[in-house]
């Protein structure tokens, strides 16, 4: 198996979300309700960006199966519901901090470059079906009807239809698990202890 930490998360640009998770672990005594509701939001996120994991073939095919028939970037609007649970477990002004700092930067500076740059390379690689998918698939917000590319799409096939769990590690999703839950911990013994 391939090692689940993942050296670029620990470039210096996440610096601030790290020390913002430490402080938010020493200063704050999380609320048995908040703990509770933002472990559901976290593990809501966490299977959203698992069931994307499962799905994605990257490079090699355009994955549009799974949530990727609902939305382009099921991974991104996982870590969206991440940093919300996260946030609810913080709770108060720390949580509106929070928010305050992650939000702006991930619409405004993080999920932008990240649209321009992927949409450009699978344009470039996929062409029209791509730019037709684009078109009819939204890239956060989920629809509720699963998008199906017609008959005479060539780059779409059944490779990624159902979920594997080997293309769930190939694509480093086991590390992400292992960071969440072992945040998820100790931010519970945090409200045990604090309690």
């Amino acid at each position: 198996m391939r090692n689940p930490i993942r050296l670029k998360n620990l470039k210096s640009r996440f610096v601030p979300f790290f020390a913002l998770g430490l402080l938010a672990l020493v200063f704050l005594e999380p609320h048995p309700v908040s703990l509770a509701l933002g472990a559901a939001l976290v593990a809501l996120g966490s299977a959203l960006r698992g069931w994307g994991a499962g799905h994605l073939v990257k490079n090699d095919r355009l994955t549009v199966t799974g949530p990727y028939a609902h939305l382009r970037h099921p991974l991104y609007a996982g870590t969206l519901l991440v940093g919300a649970g996260f946030a609810v477990i913080a709770g108060g002004v720390f949580a509106l901090l929070l928010l305050a700092l992650f939000l702006p930067w991930f619409f405004l500076k993080y999920f932008p470059r990240k649209e321009r740059i992927e949409s450009e390379r699978l344009e470039a690689l996929y062409g029209d079906p791509y730019a037709e998918y684009r078109r009819e698939v939204p890239a956060l917000w989920p629809s509720l009807h699963g998008w199906r590319p017609s008959s005479d799409m060539a780059p779409f096939d059944d490779l990624a239809r159902t979920w594997s769990g080997e293309r769930y590690v190939d694509n480093n999703e086991f590390g992400t698990l292992i960071a969440l839950v072992v945040g998820l911990v100790l931010f519970g013994l945090r409200a045990q202890l604090g309690g």
